[in-house]
């Protein structure tokens, strides 16, 4: 199974949900929301083979945390994985629009300067700012939108550069899901849950949303589980090949 965004450091107790994590044979992403969350948030993945810790600075928290920049460039050498970054143009967040699409460009250049990053990506009434940040900084590395919302236009521009999507139960659910899920190339999906929040809310690592995020994606595929879970190992098998070619920090 796989998980590919998730808040393990935000649960009521990060260490026991990085242990159900590692009984339930789960890939993984923990991603962070600051990087000064970053380091400790990485301990919660140390001995467990299937948790990658991803280095972020959420687009809500970018008023009050921007200061944070020289440590996500510092920390950036220690980790293939980035996530959460991107831009929110809710309404409680948009005085700070200017500011997010600033800091958004510099964790992109910051990306490409040291030679890509697999990116989780939010784009909550953002979704063409972000494609469109994206489309020129290609060379930032793979991105991943996260629980992607925008208009099915912003979408298909996507696919076009390139970009992958991680979709979870709520957005399966939706009404829109069955016009959604065709638009996008199978081989660039993963699952994912966005735990402890949304439809996951709770004290336990929710693997049963996992398996009801793979269920409700071989319904609107018109396959059978078995070739769901298939195509999605593979996905995070091609993933996992192209993140290994990003360098890492060897002093």
């Amino acid at each position: 199974m796989i998980d590919f965004h998730c808040h393990v450091d935000l649960f009521p107790s990060p260490e026991r949900a990085a242990d159900e994590i590692d009984r339930s044979g789960t890939y993984v992403l923990s991603v962070t929301n600051t990087p000064k969350a970053f380091p400790k948030t990485a301990l919660l993945a140390k001995g467990k083979k299937r948790i990658r810790t991803a280095l972020g600075l959420h687009p809500q928290l970018v008023s009050e945390r921007h200061g944070e920049m020289g440590l996500f460039r510092r920390l950036l050498g220690e980790t293939r994985y980035v996530g959460e970054i991107g831009i929110d143009g809710g309404d409680e967040h948009a005085q700070h629009l200017k500011l997010q699409r600033e800091v958004f460009d510099e964790i992109l250049l910051a990306c490409a300067t040291a030679g890509g990053r697999v990116m989780s990506i939010h784009s909550r009434h953002a979704s063409g700012e972000v494609v469109e940040a994206l489309a020129r900084r290609r060379n930032a590395g793979l991105a991943i939108l996260h629980w992607f919302s925008g208009p099915l236009s912003h979408a298909d521009n996507a696919v076009d550069i390139g970009a992958w999507f991680s979709v979870g139960l709520p957005m399966l659910r939706s009404k829109r899901a069955a016009s959604f899920m065709k638009r996008l190339p199978r081989d660039r999906v993963l699952t994912e849950t966005d735990a402890p929040f949304a439809s996951t809310s709770g004290e336990h690592y929710p693997t049963a949303a996992v398996t009801e995020t793979v269920a409700a994606l071989s319904r609107l595929w018109n396959c059978d589980e078995h070739e769901t879970r298939l195509q999605l190992q593979t996905n995070l098998r091609t993933l996992g090949e192209q993140a290994e070619n990003f360098s890492l920090k060897t002093s």
